[in-house]
């Protein structure tokens, strides 16, 4: 049951995170430099591609509302019980949220496949369903001030990582497709704010797990909570080494693709695995009980 809900949470937190950073990536920070992408085939592929990954993140987020009202009761039967459902949707603070969460995972996914040019739209949904995703982890843990506080903490730390994800995503895009791309103008522009999203994603984090543990790391810090905090940390730190290594191949007279589209690929599956980091975290205490 827990491995389930692990597992539910990397695929709509990876879903979510993408939709909205992909968006962002394109419609908003790179209107200038991707015109020729926009007219190619790649470009059309990745416009279903994000329908059917809101396709996915409305059952994933279908799935977790079912594994939570079976873990809440302890049994599988619990899942698929509309009593019990009901009960998680009206009578607990995640079932409040999740309610808002679905109808915009509804929303996006109509919005994706019927209304594709609507990117603005998209945006705007995809945003609020990110945002929606702060208040069902550990912000929840406190109420009142320093509960909301943690809850916008939590939403800056997401809108940072699905920036730099999206992004990430959208450079092995362009870099694997055919479309003629100023690729020195994206990636130069993609590393000018990637140290700002780097600055945000540290200081949100830290705040985070400030708030959360009580002190700036957790204890015990080798198992647990803390174990998998410094496996998520050392994910990271493998992403802004590749980054620098992105920006220093950018600035090469000779642009080398190869090496540049193997440098992206590796820094996406560091991300990947980050996520995974972080999809397990949030099922486990961040302190001694």
């Amino acid at each position: 049951m827990q491995d389930g809900l692990i597992l539910c949470r990397f695929v709509h937190f990876g879903a979510v995170l993408l939709l909205f950073g992909i968006g962002l990536f394109r419609h908003l920070l790179f209107t200038r430099a991707l015109p020729p992408f926009e007219a190619s085939p790649a470009s059309r592929r990745l416009d279903r591609a994000l329908g059917w990954m809101a396709g996915v993140a409305l059952l994933s987020a279908l799935s977790w509302l079912m594994l939570t009202a079976a873990n809440m009761t302890d049994s599988w039967h619990d899942a698929a019980d509309p009593h019990t459902l009901a009960l998680v949707l009206t009578h607990t603070f995640f079932g409040h949220v999740w309610i808002l969460h679905l109808l915009l995972n509804v929303l996006l996914v109509f919005c994706g496949f019927a209304l594709r040019n609507r990117p603005r739209l998209s945006l705007l949904l995809a945003g609020l369903l990110l945002l929606t995703l702060a208040p069902v982890g550990h912000g929840a843990m406190y109420d009142g001030f320093t509960g909301r506080l943690l809850i916008f903490n939590q939403m800056l730390h997401l809108i940072g990582v699905a920036t730099w994800l999206g992004g990430l995503i959208m450079l092995a895009t362009l870099l694997l497709g055919s479309a003629t791309v100023d690729l020195r103008a994206v990636l130069g522009r993609f590393s000018g704010i990637g140290y700002g999203l780097v600055a945000l994603i540290v200081a949100t984090g830290m705040i985070n797990v400030r708030a959360l543990s009580g002190a700036l790391w957790p204890a015990p810090a080798l198992s647990g909570f803390g174990l998998v905090l410094g496996v998520k940390v050392a994910m990271v730190l493998c992403m802004l080494v590749l980054a620098g290594t992105n920006r220093q191949l950018a600035r090469n007279q000779l642009l080398n693709l190869g090496w540049l589209r193997i440098s992206v690929l590796l820094e996406c599956l560091f991300g990947a695995a980050a996520l995974g980091a972080v999809s397990l975290l949030g099922t486990l205490p961040p302190m001694l009980a």
